[in-house]
């Protein structure tokens, strides 16, 4: 069994999908809430999940709590290569703290295609081109010394990076389930967004697109899930 520290920065941007992935795989998972909770010890932590949030990566002055999470980032990842996964702000957050940059950038929401651009164990049988949930307006633009963008799409071209043979991240929301899009938007910060890129009614249209979609959304959460583990060397499931 391996412990999972989950970094979450909004009560609605959670594991999701992938909750019940770890929970029946057998292993015990804690839940950090950024800027309320104490980041634990390392010595505790087998794998590092960060998740997404509705503020932006580089907003230091406004959330201070990103200097330490960063720094703990640096350490897990880069320090002592523990596991890891990022998604969207945790991403972002990755890249930063191992070394890359990020800016603002054409925002992108709707269930969208990422098209797979260099081999990654990460990826593995997932199409070239695979559709997830994409919500976000700052994007990575330089990559951490030694890291490698495995995936692009149209309007972001860093948007799924390999750090070494133990850590991965994704600009894009693998773990979206059929709820998320309407909790989401009633983050104020988030529905602002929402409202200038998809215009009056664009929550109601997103979530049922992502309604559409969701048996092929679970299926490539699953393999991503999947991916992941056998990379890193955790279980996925309960050994029979």
């Amino acid at each position: 069994m391996a412990h999972f520290v989950i970094l979450q920065h909004e009560p609605t941007a959670h594991l999701a999908l992938f909750a019940p992935m770890i929970a029946d795989a057998g292993h015990r998972m804690t839940v950090v809430m950024l800027g309320q909770d104490e980041l634990p010890p390392l010595d505790d932590v087998d794998a590092l999940w960060i998740l997404g949030g509705a503020m932006d990566v580089f907003q230091e002055d406004i959330h201070p709590w990103l200097i330490d999470e960063k720094r703990f980032i640096r350490e897990a990842v880069r320090d002592r290569a523990l596991p890891a996964f990022g998604i969207c702000l945790g991403h972002q957050l990755m890249a930063e703290a191992l070394g890359g940059s990020c800016a603002l950038g054409g925002a992108e929401i709707g269930v969208l295609d990422v098209k797979v651009t260099a081999p990654s164990p990460f990826l593995t049988d997932l199409p070239p081109a695979f559709p997830v949930l994409i919500w976000h307006g700052v994007e990575v633009t330089s990559l951490p010394p030694g890291a490698t963008c495995v995936a692009k799409s149209d309007d972001c071209a860093v948007h799924a990076i390999q750090y070494g043979p133990r850590a991965f991240s994704m600009q894009s929301h693998p773990e979206v389930g059929p709820d998320v899009v309407a909790d989401w938007a009633a983050i104020p910060a988030a529905a602002i967004v929402l409202a200038e890129k998809l215009g009056p009614g664009g929550a109601e249209r997103l979530t049922a697109d992502v309604a559409d979609r969701m048996p092929e959304l679970e299926r490539n959460a699953r393999t991503l899930f999947d991916n992941w583990c056998r990379q890193v060397g955790i279980a996925s499931e309960v050994p029979a």
